[in-house]
């Protein structure tokens, strides 16, 4: 389906900044690509009556948005004071080099994302980590390993 046959139905919804519903369009572009491919910006533009640098200001401001394809399991590491105190930091190096990767890299094989978050509310169990949607409080490297294991076992995106 075409950016623009994705993006059609939300123009014109009202919205408190009178942005239509752009943020609502440019999560079916996603949900239907698995990311934001760069035509998004000029046809979001476009539809919705707006410029390419205000489409790209909406979606850098929003964490969810990507411009690259992501991994089958998507790995959040809390990088939030809580968990730092907890040894987050630690954790994090850990998990780098156990799945060799460093943090905002996806795998080769396309498999696994490792990505920072900025709290899961997971604060009094840190260091804490979400692993293909599910939360691991106490996380270590290992617990997060049998953690992509599990979520790749159940097909988890």
């Amino acid at each position: 389906m075409s950016l623009e046959a994705i993006i059609a139905p939300f123009v014109g919804r009202p919205s408190a900044r009178k942005k239509g519903g752009l943020i609502s369009a440019l999560r079916a572009v996603q949900d239907a690509h698995g990311f934001l491919p760069a035509e998004t910006d000029a046809a979001a533009a476009k539809a919705f009556n707006l410029t390419r640098a205000e489409v790209k200001g909406v979606i850098s401001f929003y964490h969810d948005f990507h411009r690259q394809p992501k991994g089958a399991v998507v790995v959040r590491v809390c990088a939030a004071e809580a968990c730092q105190a907890a040894g987050g930091r630690e954790m994090i190096a850990a998990v780098e080099k156990k799945l060799a990767l460093k943090v905002g890299e996806t795998a080769a094989a396309k498999d696994v994302t490792l990505e920072p978050v900025y709290c899961l509310g997971l604060c009094s169990t840190g260091p804490a980590a979400m692993v293909g949607g599910k939360l691991v409080g106490m996380a270590d490297a290992d617990k997060i390993e049998k953690a992509i294991a599990r979520a790749k076992k159940a097909g988890v995106a």
